[in-house]
């Protein structure tokens, strides 16, 4: 069994502490890497908002992107089904 390593994420100059399984360090750390350029980004562009609305609009930009590719992923799993579907029927008829 792993054990949990414990680290802090730096997002938006507040720590988070977190424990997590070792092999998931490093995508977390990528993750608050990307929330905190994408918070800036924001910061830069509007400047009379407050951080909490940079945090909103970026969860809401990721969590957007998120289910397009769900979406994606659901069309294709589709897809592989009805070519799979496809293929017994063929090979059904052919022993017909």
């Amino acid at each position: 069994m792993d054990e949990k390593l414990s680290i802090r994420i730096n997002i938006i100059d507040r720590y988070y502490p977190l424990k997590i399984e070792k092999k998931d360090e490093e995508k977390i750390r990528k993750a608050g890497k990307i929330i905190n350029e994408k918070v800036l980004q924001y910061k830069q562009k509007y400047s009379d908002k407050d951080v909490q609305d940079f945090l909103a609009m970026a969860a809401l930009q990721y969590v957007t992107k998120l289910i397009e590719m769900e979406k994606q992923e659901d069309s294709s799993k589709l897809v592989n089904s009805i070519k799979e579907l496809n293929e017994e029927l063929e090979v059904y008829l052919k022993e017909e």
